[in-house]
């Protein structure tokens, strides 16, 4: 027994004391000093008075100003800088290319040439203006010769001028000497896939020869800035236009792909589309496409609008069973073709191996046409090749140039 219990009064029981509880918990304290973190910065939010948080913010002023005096427009109504591309130079001349500071090669644009961002620093608040080129509804400023364009339900497509000028011809690039004066092997070559990535594109302007042609895919960003770069460094420009490959679905060049299972109608129809991603082209070339370009039914109506658009076909010799060679004539098509594909192996070593026979191939006919894509290796041994093409007597010139012309009618 306890010496409480002796103590304790008999029936009577000791009075246990009751521990003090807090009313509230951690949890809740935590809770509070959230929200009160929470409280504070809205209020900072407020006093500050900035709705974007400091978040930069760009305002675009929607005046267009008019440009600077001096571009007179000619007799048809168009700029003279629009018409013709004869006043680029080349890059081996002693003036060099254009001031490459603007995208087309050309002045660097000012306030008045165009519309202006205004840049704002969220948080310091400071303005920074940033001049837009002047450039038509596709971007392509002065390059475009208005009289070769119409509007279609999908955008600005090329036509023939009603003088029967011809895009095929406004775009060519210049050459001295002339075609006709020419002496020795002519060897064209055509680099396509470019516009997709800005790395291959840019690598490409910056190390090929003027005289490549670039053919561009229709699916790439920006494009008409891409084309209006190229013209401005003097290369002539392809579109590709996707067409059926012979493992259609599976192998699919991308959307409104053209098909040998629609009709006529809808393969224009797709065809216009293609057309109006940008201009400037002289014509148009395949991309993919062995199962389309081996029927006569689906590619006839395509050179036939080739050459009604006063354009050039390019068959890039991917597929033997192409047969747009064969019927190019009777569709009255401009038509050039590419002989040797010349990165089929895209190592360097097979690289240099088709540019030699495309060399010898040139010698023995007069004149030869290579294509390749825009991939590294291409880029780079093609670069290689043309430098030393001339002190071989190898004279590089434009796909325009080896095209066969339609017989005048």
């Amino acid at each position: 027994m306890a010496a409480d219990d002796l103590s304790t009064p008999l029936g009577q029981t000791p009075v246990k004391k009751r521990r003090i509880a807090l009313p509230v918990r951690i949890s809740h304290v935590i809770a509070g000093a959230l929200a009160l973190c929470l409280l504070v910065f809205a209020g900072w939010i407020v006093a500050a008075d900035d709705p974007f948080g400091g978040e930069p913010m760009a305002i675009v002023s929607a005046e267009v100003r008019p440009p600077a005096q001096g571009g007179k427009p000619d007799a048809g109504g168009t700029p003279a800088a629009s018409t013709s591309d004869a006043s680029i130079s080349d890059k081996s001349s002693p003036a060099g290319p254009a001031d490459k500071g603007s995208p087309a090669g050309g002045p660097t644009p000012s306030a008045a040439s165009g519309p202006t961002i205004t840049i704002i620093d969220g948080m310091s608040g400071k303005r920074q203006e940033v001049p837009i080129p002047a450039a038509d509804a596709k971007g392509q400023g002065g390059l475009t010769d208005q009289r070769l364009v119409e509007t279609s339900r999908h955008g600005t497509i090329p036509k023939i001028a009603a003088n029967g000028t011809r895009p095929a011809d406004v775009y060519a690039r210049p050459l001295q000497p002339t075609f006709d004066k020419v002496a020795g092997p002519r060897v064209a070559i055509v680099v396509g896939g470019l516009g997709i990535g800005a790395a291959g594109t840019f690598e490409a302007l910056a190390k090929l020869s003027r005289a490549v042609t670039l053919g561009f895919a229709p699916y790439g960003t920006d494009l008409p800035r891409w084309v209006v770069r190229a013209r401005g460094e003097g290369h002539e420009v392809l579109l590709q236009v996707p067409m059926e490959p012979f493992e259609y679905p599976d192998n699919d060049p991308g959307p409104q792909t053209l098909l040998t299972t629609l009709t006529a109608t809808q393969n224009l129809d797709r065809l216009h589309w293609f057309m109006s991603r940008f201009q400037g082209y002289v014509g148009i070339a395949n991309y993919m496409g062995a199962r389309f370009t081996a029927s006569e039914s689906a590619i006839s109506p395509l050179l036939r609008e080739t050459a009604k658009r006063g354009l050039v076909y390019f068959d890039d010799g991917t597929s033997a069973r192409s047969v747009a060679s064969q019927i190019a004539g009777a569709n009255n098509a401009p038509f050039a073709k590419a002989d040797i594909v010349l990165d089929a192996d895209p190592t360097p070593t097979a690289i240099d191996a088709a540019l030699t026979r495309l060399e010898t191939m040139a010698r023995e006919r007069g004149m030869a046409v290579g294509t390749a894509t825009a991939l590294p290796a291409s880029i780079d041994r093609i670069a290689h090749w043309t430098k030393a093409a001339a002190s071989r007597g190898i004279t590089l010139v434009p796909v325009s140039m080896v095209a066969i012309k339609p017989k005048s009618t």
